[in-house]
């Protein structure tokens, strides 16, 4: 009966140790809005919706100490719309659209596998007042949606399956990340997207750029490749923090090949402007403009922008309130404009 009960002990003390080890988080964050919403080219709609400063998601993550410094970890992460209960961001996408990667890092920085961010996504929603917001972030909008006439500047998605990326360590305030999304296109192994992205921090300043090619384009559940289409797509970004306010400022540039022929050439400006007005509220104040040569449609010029306040009720909640002015240039042609208002709250699991 004693050896049992040592040996009984000892398993606990061992099962201890190994929980010790290792962590899984459940986590998540969903964010409600209602609105009356009309961008410049587009019929006005009101609508209770989902994801007006952030896309909501759920997902689940978790690391293993390894010994001599190495860790593995995981991330599963899955979009979904709350105004209906709908996975996904659109009805494209996959399950873990947001997250599904294993990692192994260490001092060397980390290695990862599977579906994650895109070159892009970081150094947007970072240098912007109104983060990953897309619905009312003109930087966002500008890069990623398809404003009328319709053609992404931004190379895909902001996540890249079947890839793998590589973090450096953190030195002198400067970080990288390397990526490689693998085509798996039958017969053509040359067919990728490939890109990078920097950023440095020292105090009050921080600084970004990115680079992405992609040959492989389509949704996230179809990435498909048709031989002579590439998009090509850039950005330089930087913030000031005084205290008082800070500053955000961008500038960057896509191109857009079909059949080996250019079709969009797209140059994007940005600026906005945080100011702690409580403890606890910011006023946001952001602007973008793109100057656009589209061969398929006008060519046209953009101006988008929003005024908002963030204020939080908690550390894991806050309300918020915005008005966003877009104005759409036709060469030749009428302009057209529009203005959207939300209100919304967001929670954070």
């Amino acid at each position: 009966m004693k050896k049992s009960l040592i040996a009984f002990g000892a398993a606990l003390a061992c099962m201890g140790a190994a929980q010790a080890q290792s962590n899984v988080q459940l986590s998540g964050l969903v964010d409600m809005y209602a609105g009356s919403m009309k961008t410049a080219g587009n019929e006005r709609t009101s609508q209770v919706g989902s994801g007006g400063m952030t896309t909501s998601w759920w997902g689940m993550n978790g690391t293993e100490d390894l010994g001599n410094g190495l860790k593995v970890g995981f991330a599963l992460g899955a979009f979904f719309r709350a105004d209906t209960g709908t996975p996904g961001r659109t009805d494209v996408d996959n399950f873990f659209a947001r997250d599904a990667n294993v990692s192994l890092s260490g001092g060397f920085g980390s290695v990862k596998l599977g579906r994650s961010m895109a070159p892009n996504f970081l150094p947007t929603i970072l240098f912007n007042p109104f983060g990953d917001s897309f619905t009312i972030s003109p930087l966002v909008l500008h890069a990623n949606m398809s404003f009328v006439p319709s053609a992404n500047s931004t190379a895909v998605d902001t996540g890249w399956s079947n890839q793998i990326t590589y973090s450096t360590p953190s030195v002198a305030g400067f970080q990288a990340n390397v990526h490689y999304q693998f085509g798996e296109q039958a017969g053509k192994s040359g067919a990728n997207n490939v890109g990078a992205n920097l950023t440095y921090r020292s105090g009050p300043l921080a600084l970004t750029a990115f680079y992405e090619q992609a040959d492989i384009l389509g949704t996230p559940s179809t990435p498909t490749y048709t031989a002579g289409n590439k998009n090509e797509n850039w950005m330089l970004g930087g913030t000031y923090d005084f205290g008082a306010a800070k500053l955000y400022a961008t500038y960057g540039q896509s191109e857009k090949e079909v059949a080996s022929i250019q079709t969009l050439d797209q140059k994007t400006y940005s600026l906005g402007l945080d100011v702690p007005v409580t403890k606890a509220g910011t006023l946001k104040l952001a602007a973008a403009y793109s100057d656009r040569d589209y061969s398929a449609q006008t060519d046209n010029k953009r101006t988008t922008v929003t005024l908002g306040y963030d204020h939080f009720l908690s550390k894991r909640t806050d309300v918020y309130t915005a008005v966003m002015y877009d104005k759409l240039s036709f060469d030749g042609a009428k302009n057209e404009t529009g203005t959207s208002a939300v209100i919304g709250i967001r929670h954070r699991f």
